[in-house]
């Protein structure tokens, strides 16, 4: 408030508000993990809404929505390069066994368990079928 970042503010303003929604909502105090999955919960919003805002022809909206982005991202944990993500795919498949992309749930799951909040799963889950359908 002080700096008068009037952007920045309001995404804090956002976030505290979305986290108590939730906590009130399912009457519950939100941990850490929980806390995360809000964060890419907003960011996966207003991704979204940046493809509407494109199609729109709203580059106005389709700039705020991507400084939002940005500053959210700030608040997540640090994302894992694609080499360790890359790393840690090779590992789970190793582990589980999988051999088929009848397999990806599995493998899926346990990565989901490793990297929430450090890498974005739809990249994950393109990266797991390319190397189980290969």
């Amino acid at each position: 408030m002080r700096a008068g970042d009037k952007e920045r503010l309001g995404v804090i303003r956002m976030i505290t508000a979305a986290i108590k929604q939730r906590e009130v909502d399912e009457r519950i105090t939100l941990d850490d993990a929980e806390v995360v999955r809000v964060l890419e919960k907003m960011i996966k919003q207003r991704k979204e809404s940046v493809v509407q805002f494109k199609a729109g022809n709203r580059a106005d909206l389709v700039d705020k929505e991507n400084a939002e982005i940005t500053l959210l991202q700030t608040y997540l944990p640090t994302q894992l390069s694609d080499a360790d993500l890359d790393a840690l795919i090779a590992e789970t498949i190793a582990a589980t066994g999988a051999s088929s992309i009848k397999d990806m749930g599995k493998v899926m799951g346990i990565i989901k368990g490793k990297a929430q909040g450090q890498a974005d799963m739809a990249v994950v889950g393109a990266k797991i079928k390319a190397k189980l359908g290969a």
